[in-house]
């Protein structure tokens, strides 16, 4: 037992002196500000985000590439009359966790990102469903924003819809 404790105080020095140093390192990447400019990004997140899709702007074509190798796009499977859509199974299991954070961590953060997820979940989405779907929005934001060398932008993120007028009964 004596040994095991030995050994989980060495992993969790070893997993403190890792934070540390991405507290250190990651604000010097030149992509550290658009990422921390995200709601529900920190350094912590941030760079286990940016680890994960790497730092070459041409490793995806598209931004449904980035989704994709994220798993946060879904798969629409079609034959005669019928269709599933469903989650994907092969994807970067690293980055799809840390979707899950950055979409959870984004609710209290982004006034957006909440309205999309509650109208998700109005519309009958399961909350991972309505999660992973804020996340597939979130990711192709950072795409464009990367791509461009823009911050986050909320109200370009999430457009406030303007009211309808109503007809006036003349």
């Amino acid at each position: 037992m004596l040994a095991l404790l030995i050994q989980l105080e060495a992993a969790c020095t070893a997993a403190d002196n890792l934070a540390k140093a991405v507290e250190e390192e990651f604000p010097r990447h030149p992509d550290a500000e658009i990422l921390v400019s995200f709601p529900g990004l920190g350094v912590q997140l941030g760079a286990r985000v940016l680890a994960e899709i790497g730092d070459d702007r041409t490793r995806f074509a598209d931004a449904r590439g980035l989704k994709a190798y994220a798993g946060s796009s879904p798969i629409t499977r079609a034959s005669g009359k019928k269709s599933a859509i469903t989650r994907r199974w092969v994807k970067n299991d690293r980055l799809n966790h840390a979707g899950c954070l950055w979409a959870f961590a984004s609710l209290r953060a982004s006034t957006g990102a909440n309205t999309h997820y509650r109208r998700r979940r109005e519309q009958g989405d399961w909350h991972a469903a309505a999660q992973r779907n804020l996340f597939n929005r979130m990711i192709g934001q950072l795409y464009h924003c990367l791509q461009h060398g823009e911050n986050y932008d909320e109200f370009r993120a999430f457009p406030v819809a303007a009211p309808v007028p109503e007809a006036s009964a003349a």
